[in-house]
């Protein structure tokens, strides 16, 4: 890795040192791609940090009392944002790469795995997956905590995202299968007042549903019922396996009961109908595509619904999903789904005089970072580098061995860099990852813990 102020231990120290919330952090000198349609890209630019807030950005900024961080030779940021993992299934990760289709994934981890869970295993797997997320650049993680089997297995994967320091969003839902207390989603009340009591905390909260009772029954899947506990709530609403016919006849119907608008994201989206994305469309109801998701396990028609997203004027967020068979990075999805649009626009027209349209690595990234914020209900607390929105940002290393010389800033980002070049995470102005290294985490006790998790899961019958 390239050394400058982001490798530098005596910097980190000082950084620290400060209070953090009257500290004062000036990154100069380095390309900034922030993302925000006014400031696009500056050359040789600054960005101050006040507290855990953006303040300012651009060129020869003046702060007196900063800690100044030279940034030459590097990238700045905005963090990833990951519209929905299934973070308590990470001590499993790729224990199925090949899964043929989405009944083998359930059957195995729903039907399977997921009932022997106890709440250490969701606190150890979703603290798992949101360091993963950090180490990577996620520093929003939308957790899809589809696993809530009892009281304490919610307050586990809260508390795993309040240990890591993640912008997280937790998105509660009952299991499919198996021997639960039936206490979603009438336990949201109580876990909205005992953990997302403040409007300004790194934590928010959403209700997690299914879109059709196809495979867990009625109590799951959204409807006005939900929908109504969602608004006296308050909270948002993340829903899952959006797919197909099925699927689309119950957008319809979402539509005419007046349960669409944009509070609410549809997951996957694959297979949906034109009138099904009309509606969608006309009500802003957000999208979470899932690229490799899609595409690798093969969810209804496998191609990610970017160009049906971009037709009606949604511009979607990314999400990892599932780590069990799939990475766990953000770069593998802005990859996947710029290469799965751009060929899919050239085959469309082949053999004729059209020109394809193609998606580039501009709205691939931009994906991956506004539109992920507006999609969990954060557009204005992160997603870009604008000031006044909270200090998620990453630090990239422009003159690493993959990644030199500078010569395309975004297409740097998108096709050339990987969680190696990460040399610095701040969440909440607050330092993260530093050195390319993941903060505050005994590794080898964490890798223990994971272990003995795992151990005891694949060698627990199911109930």
């Amino acid at each position: 890795m390239n050394v400058n102020d982001t490798t530098s231990a005596a910097v980190l120290e000082e950084l620290r040192r400060r209070p953090a919330d009257r500290r004062r952090i000036l990154l100069t000198g380095a390309t900034v791609v922030t993302m925000d349609p006014d400031l696009g890209v500056i050359d040789g630019g600054d960005l101050l940090v006040e507290g855990d807030t953006i303040t300012a950005v651009g060129r020869d900024l003046d702060a007196a009392d900063a800690v100044v961080v030279d940034a030459t030779g590097t990238i700045l940021t905005p963090g990833f944002v990951d519209t929905h993992r299934h973070a308590w299934e990470a001590q499993l990760r790729r224990i199925m790469p090949d899964v043929d289709d989405l009944g083998g994934y359930v059957m195995a981890t729903l039907a399977g795995y997921a009932t022997v869970y106890r709440p250490e295993d969701m606190y150890i797997g979703t603290r798992l997956a949101a360091l993963t997320a950090i180490d990577s650049g996620i520093t929003t993680m939308l957790d899809f905590s589809h696993n809530s089997r009892t009281r304490e297995h919610s307050d586990a994967a809260v508390q795993a995202l309040v240990d890591t320091g993640i912008r997280g969003v937790h998105a509660s839902m009952g299991p499919h299968f198996g021997e639960w207390d039936r206490q979603w989603p009438g336990d949201l009340a109580r876990i909205k007042g005992q953990y997302f009591s403040s409007d300004d905390q790194l934590l928010t909260l959403r209700l997690a549903t299914l879109a059709t009772d196809e495979i867990a029954g009625p109590a799951l899947a959204y409807g006005p019922e939900l929908a109504r506990v969602a608004k006296e709530l308050g909270i948002g609403v993340s829903v899952d396996a959006v797919f197909g016919t099925s699927s689309s006849e119950a957008v319809l119907r979402w539509a005419k009961d007046g349960i669409l608008s944009p509070d609410v994201t549809l997951i996957h989206s694959t297979g949906l109908t034109s009138e099904a994305w009309k509606a969608m469309g006309e009500t802003g109801t957000t999208v979470a595509l899932a690229p490799t998701s899609d595409a690798q396990i093969g969810l209804e028609t496998a191609i990610p619904a970017v160009d049906e997203a971009l037709s009606v004027g949604i511009r979607p967020g990314l999400s990892i999903d599932v780590e069990v068979a799939l990475a766990s990075d953000m770069f593998t999805q802005m990859r996947a789904l710029h290469a799965i649009q751009r060929m899919r626009a050239v085959n469309a027209v082949y053999g004729t005089d059209q020109q394809p349209s193609r998606i580039t690595t501009h709205d691939v990234l931009d994906f991956a970072t506004l539109q992920g914020a507006r999609t969990n209900g954060l557009a204005g607390v992160t997603g870009s580098l604008t000031p006044g929105k909270k200090a998620d940002l990453l630090v990239i290393q422009a003159e690493d061995l993959n990644n030199m010389p500078l010569n395309d800033p975004i297409g740097t980002i998108v096709l050339g860099s990987d969680a190696r070049n990460i040399s610095a995470v701040l969440i909440n102005g607050e330092p993260r990852k530093w050195d390319g290294h993941v903060l505050d985490v005994d590794l080898a006790a964490l890798r223990g813990e994971v272990h003995t998790s795992r151990e005891y899961v694949l060698n627990t019958p199911a109930v």
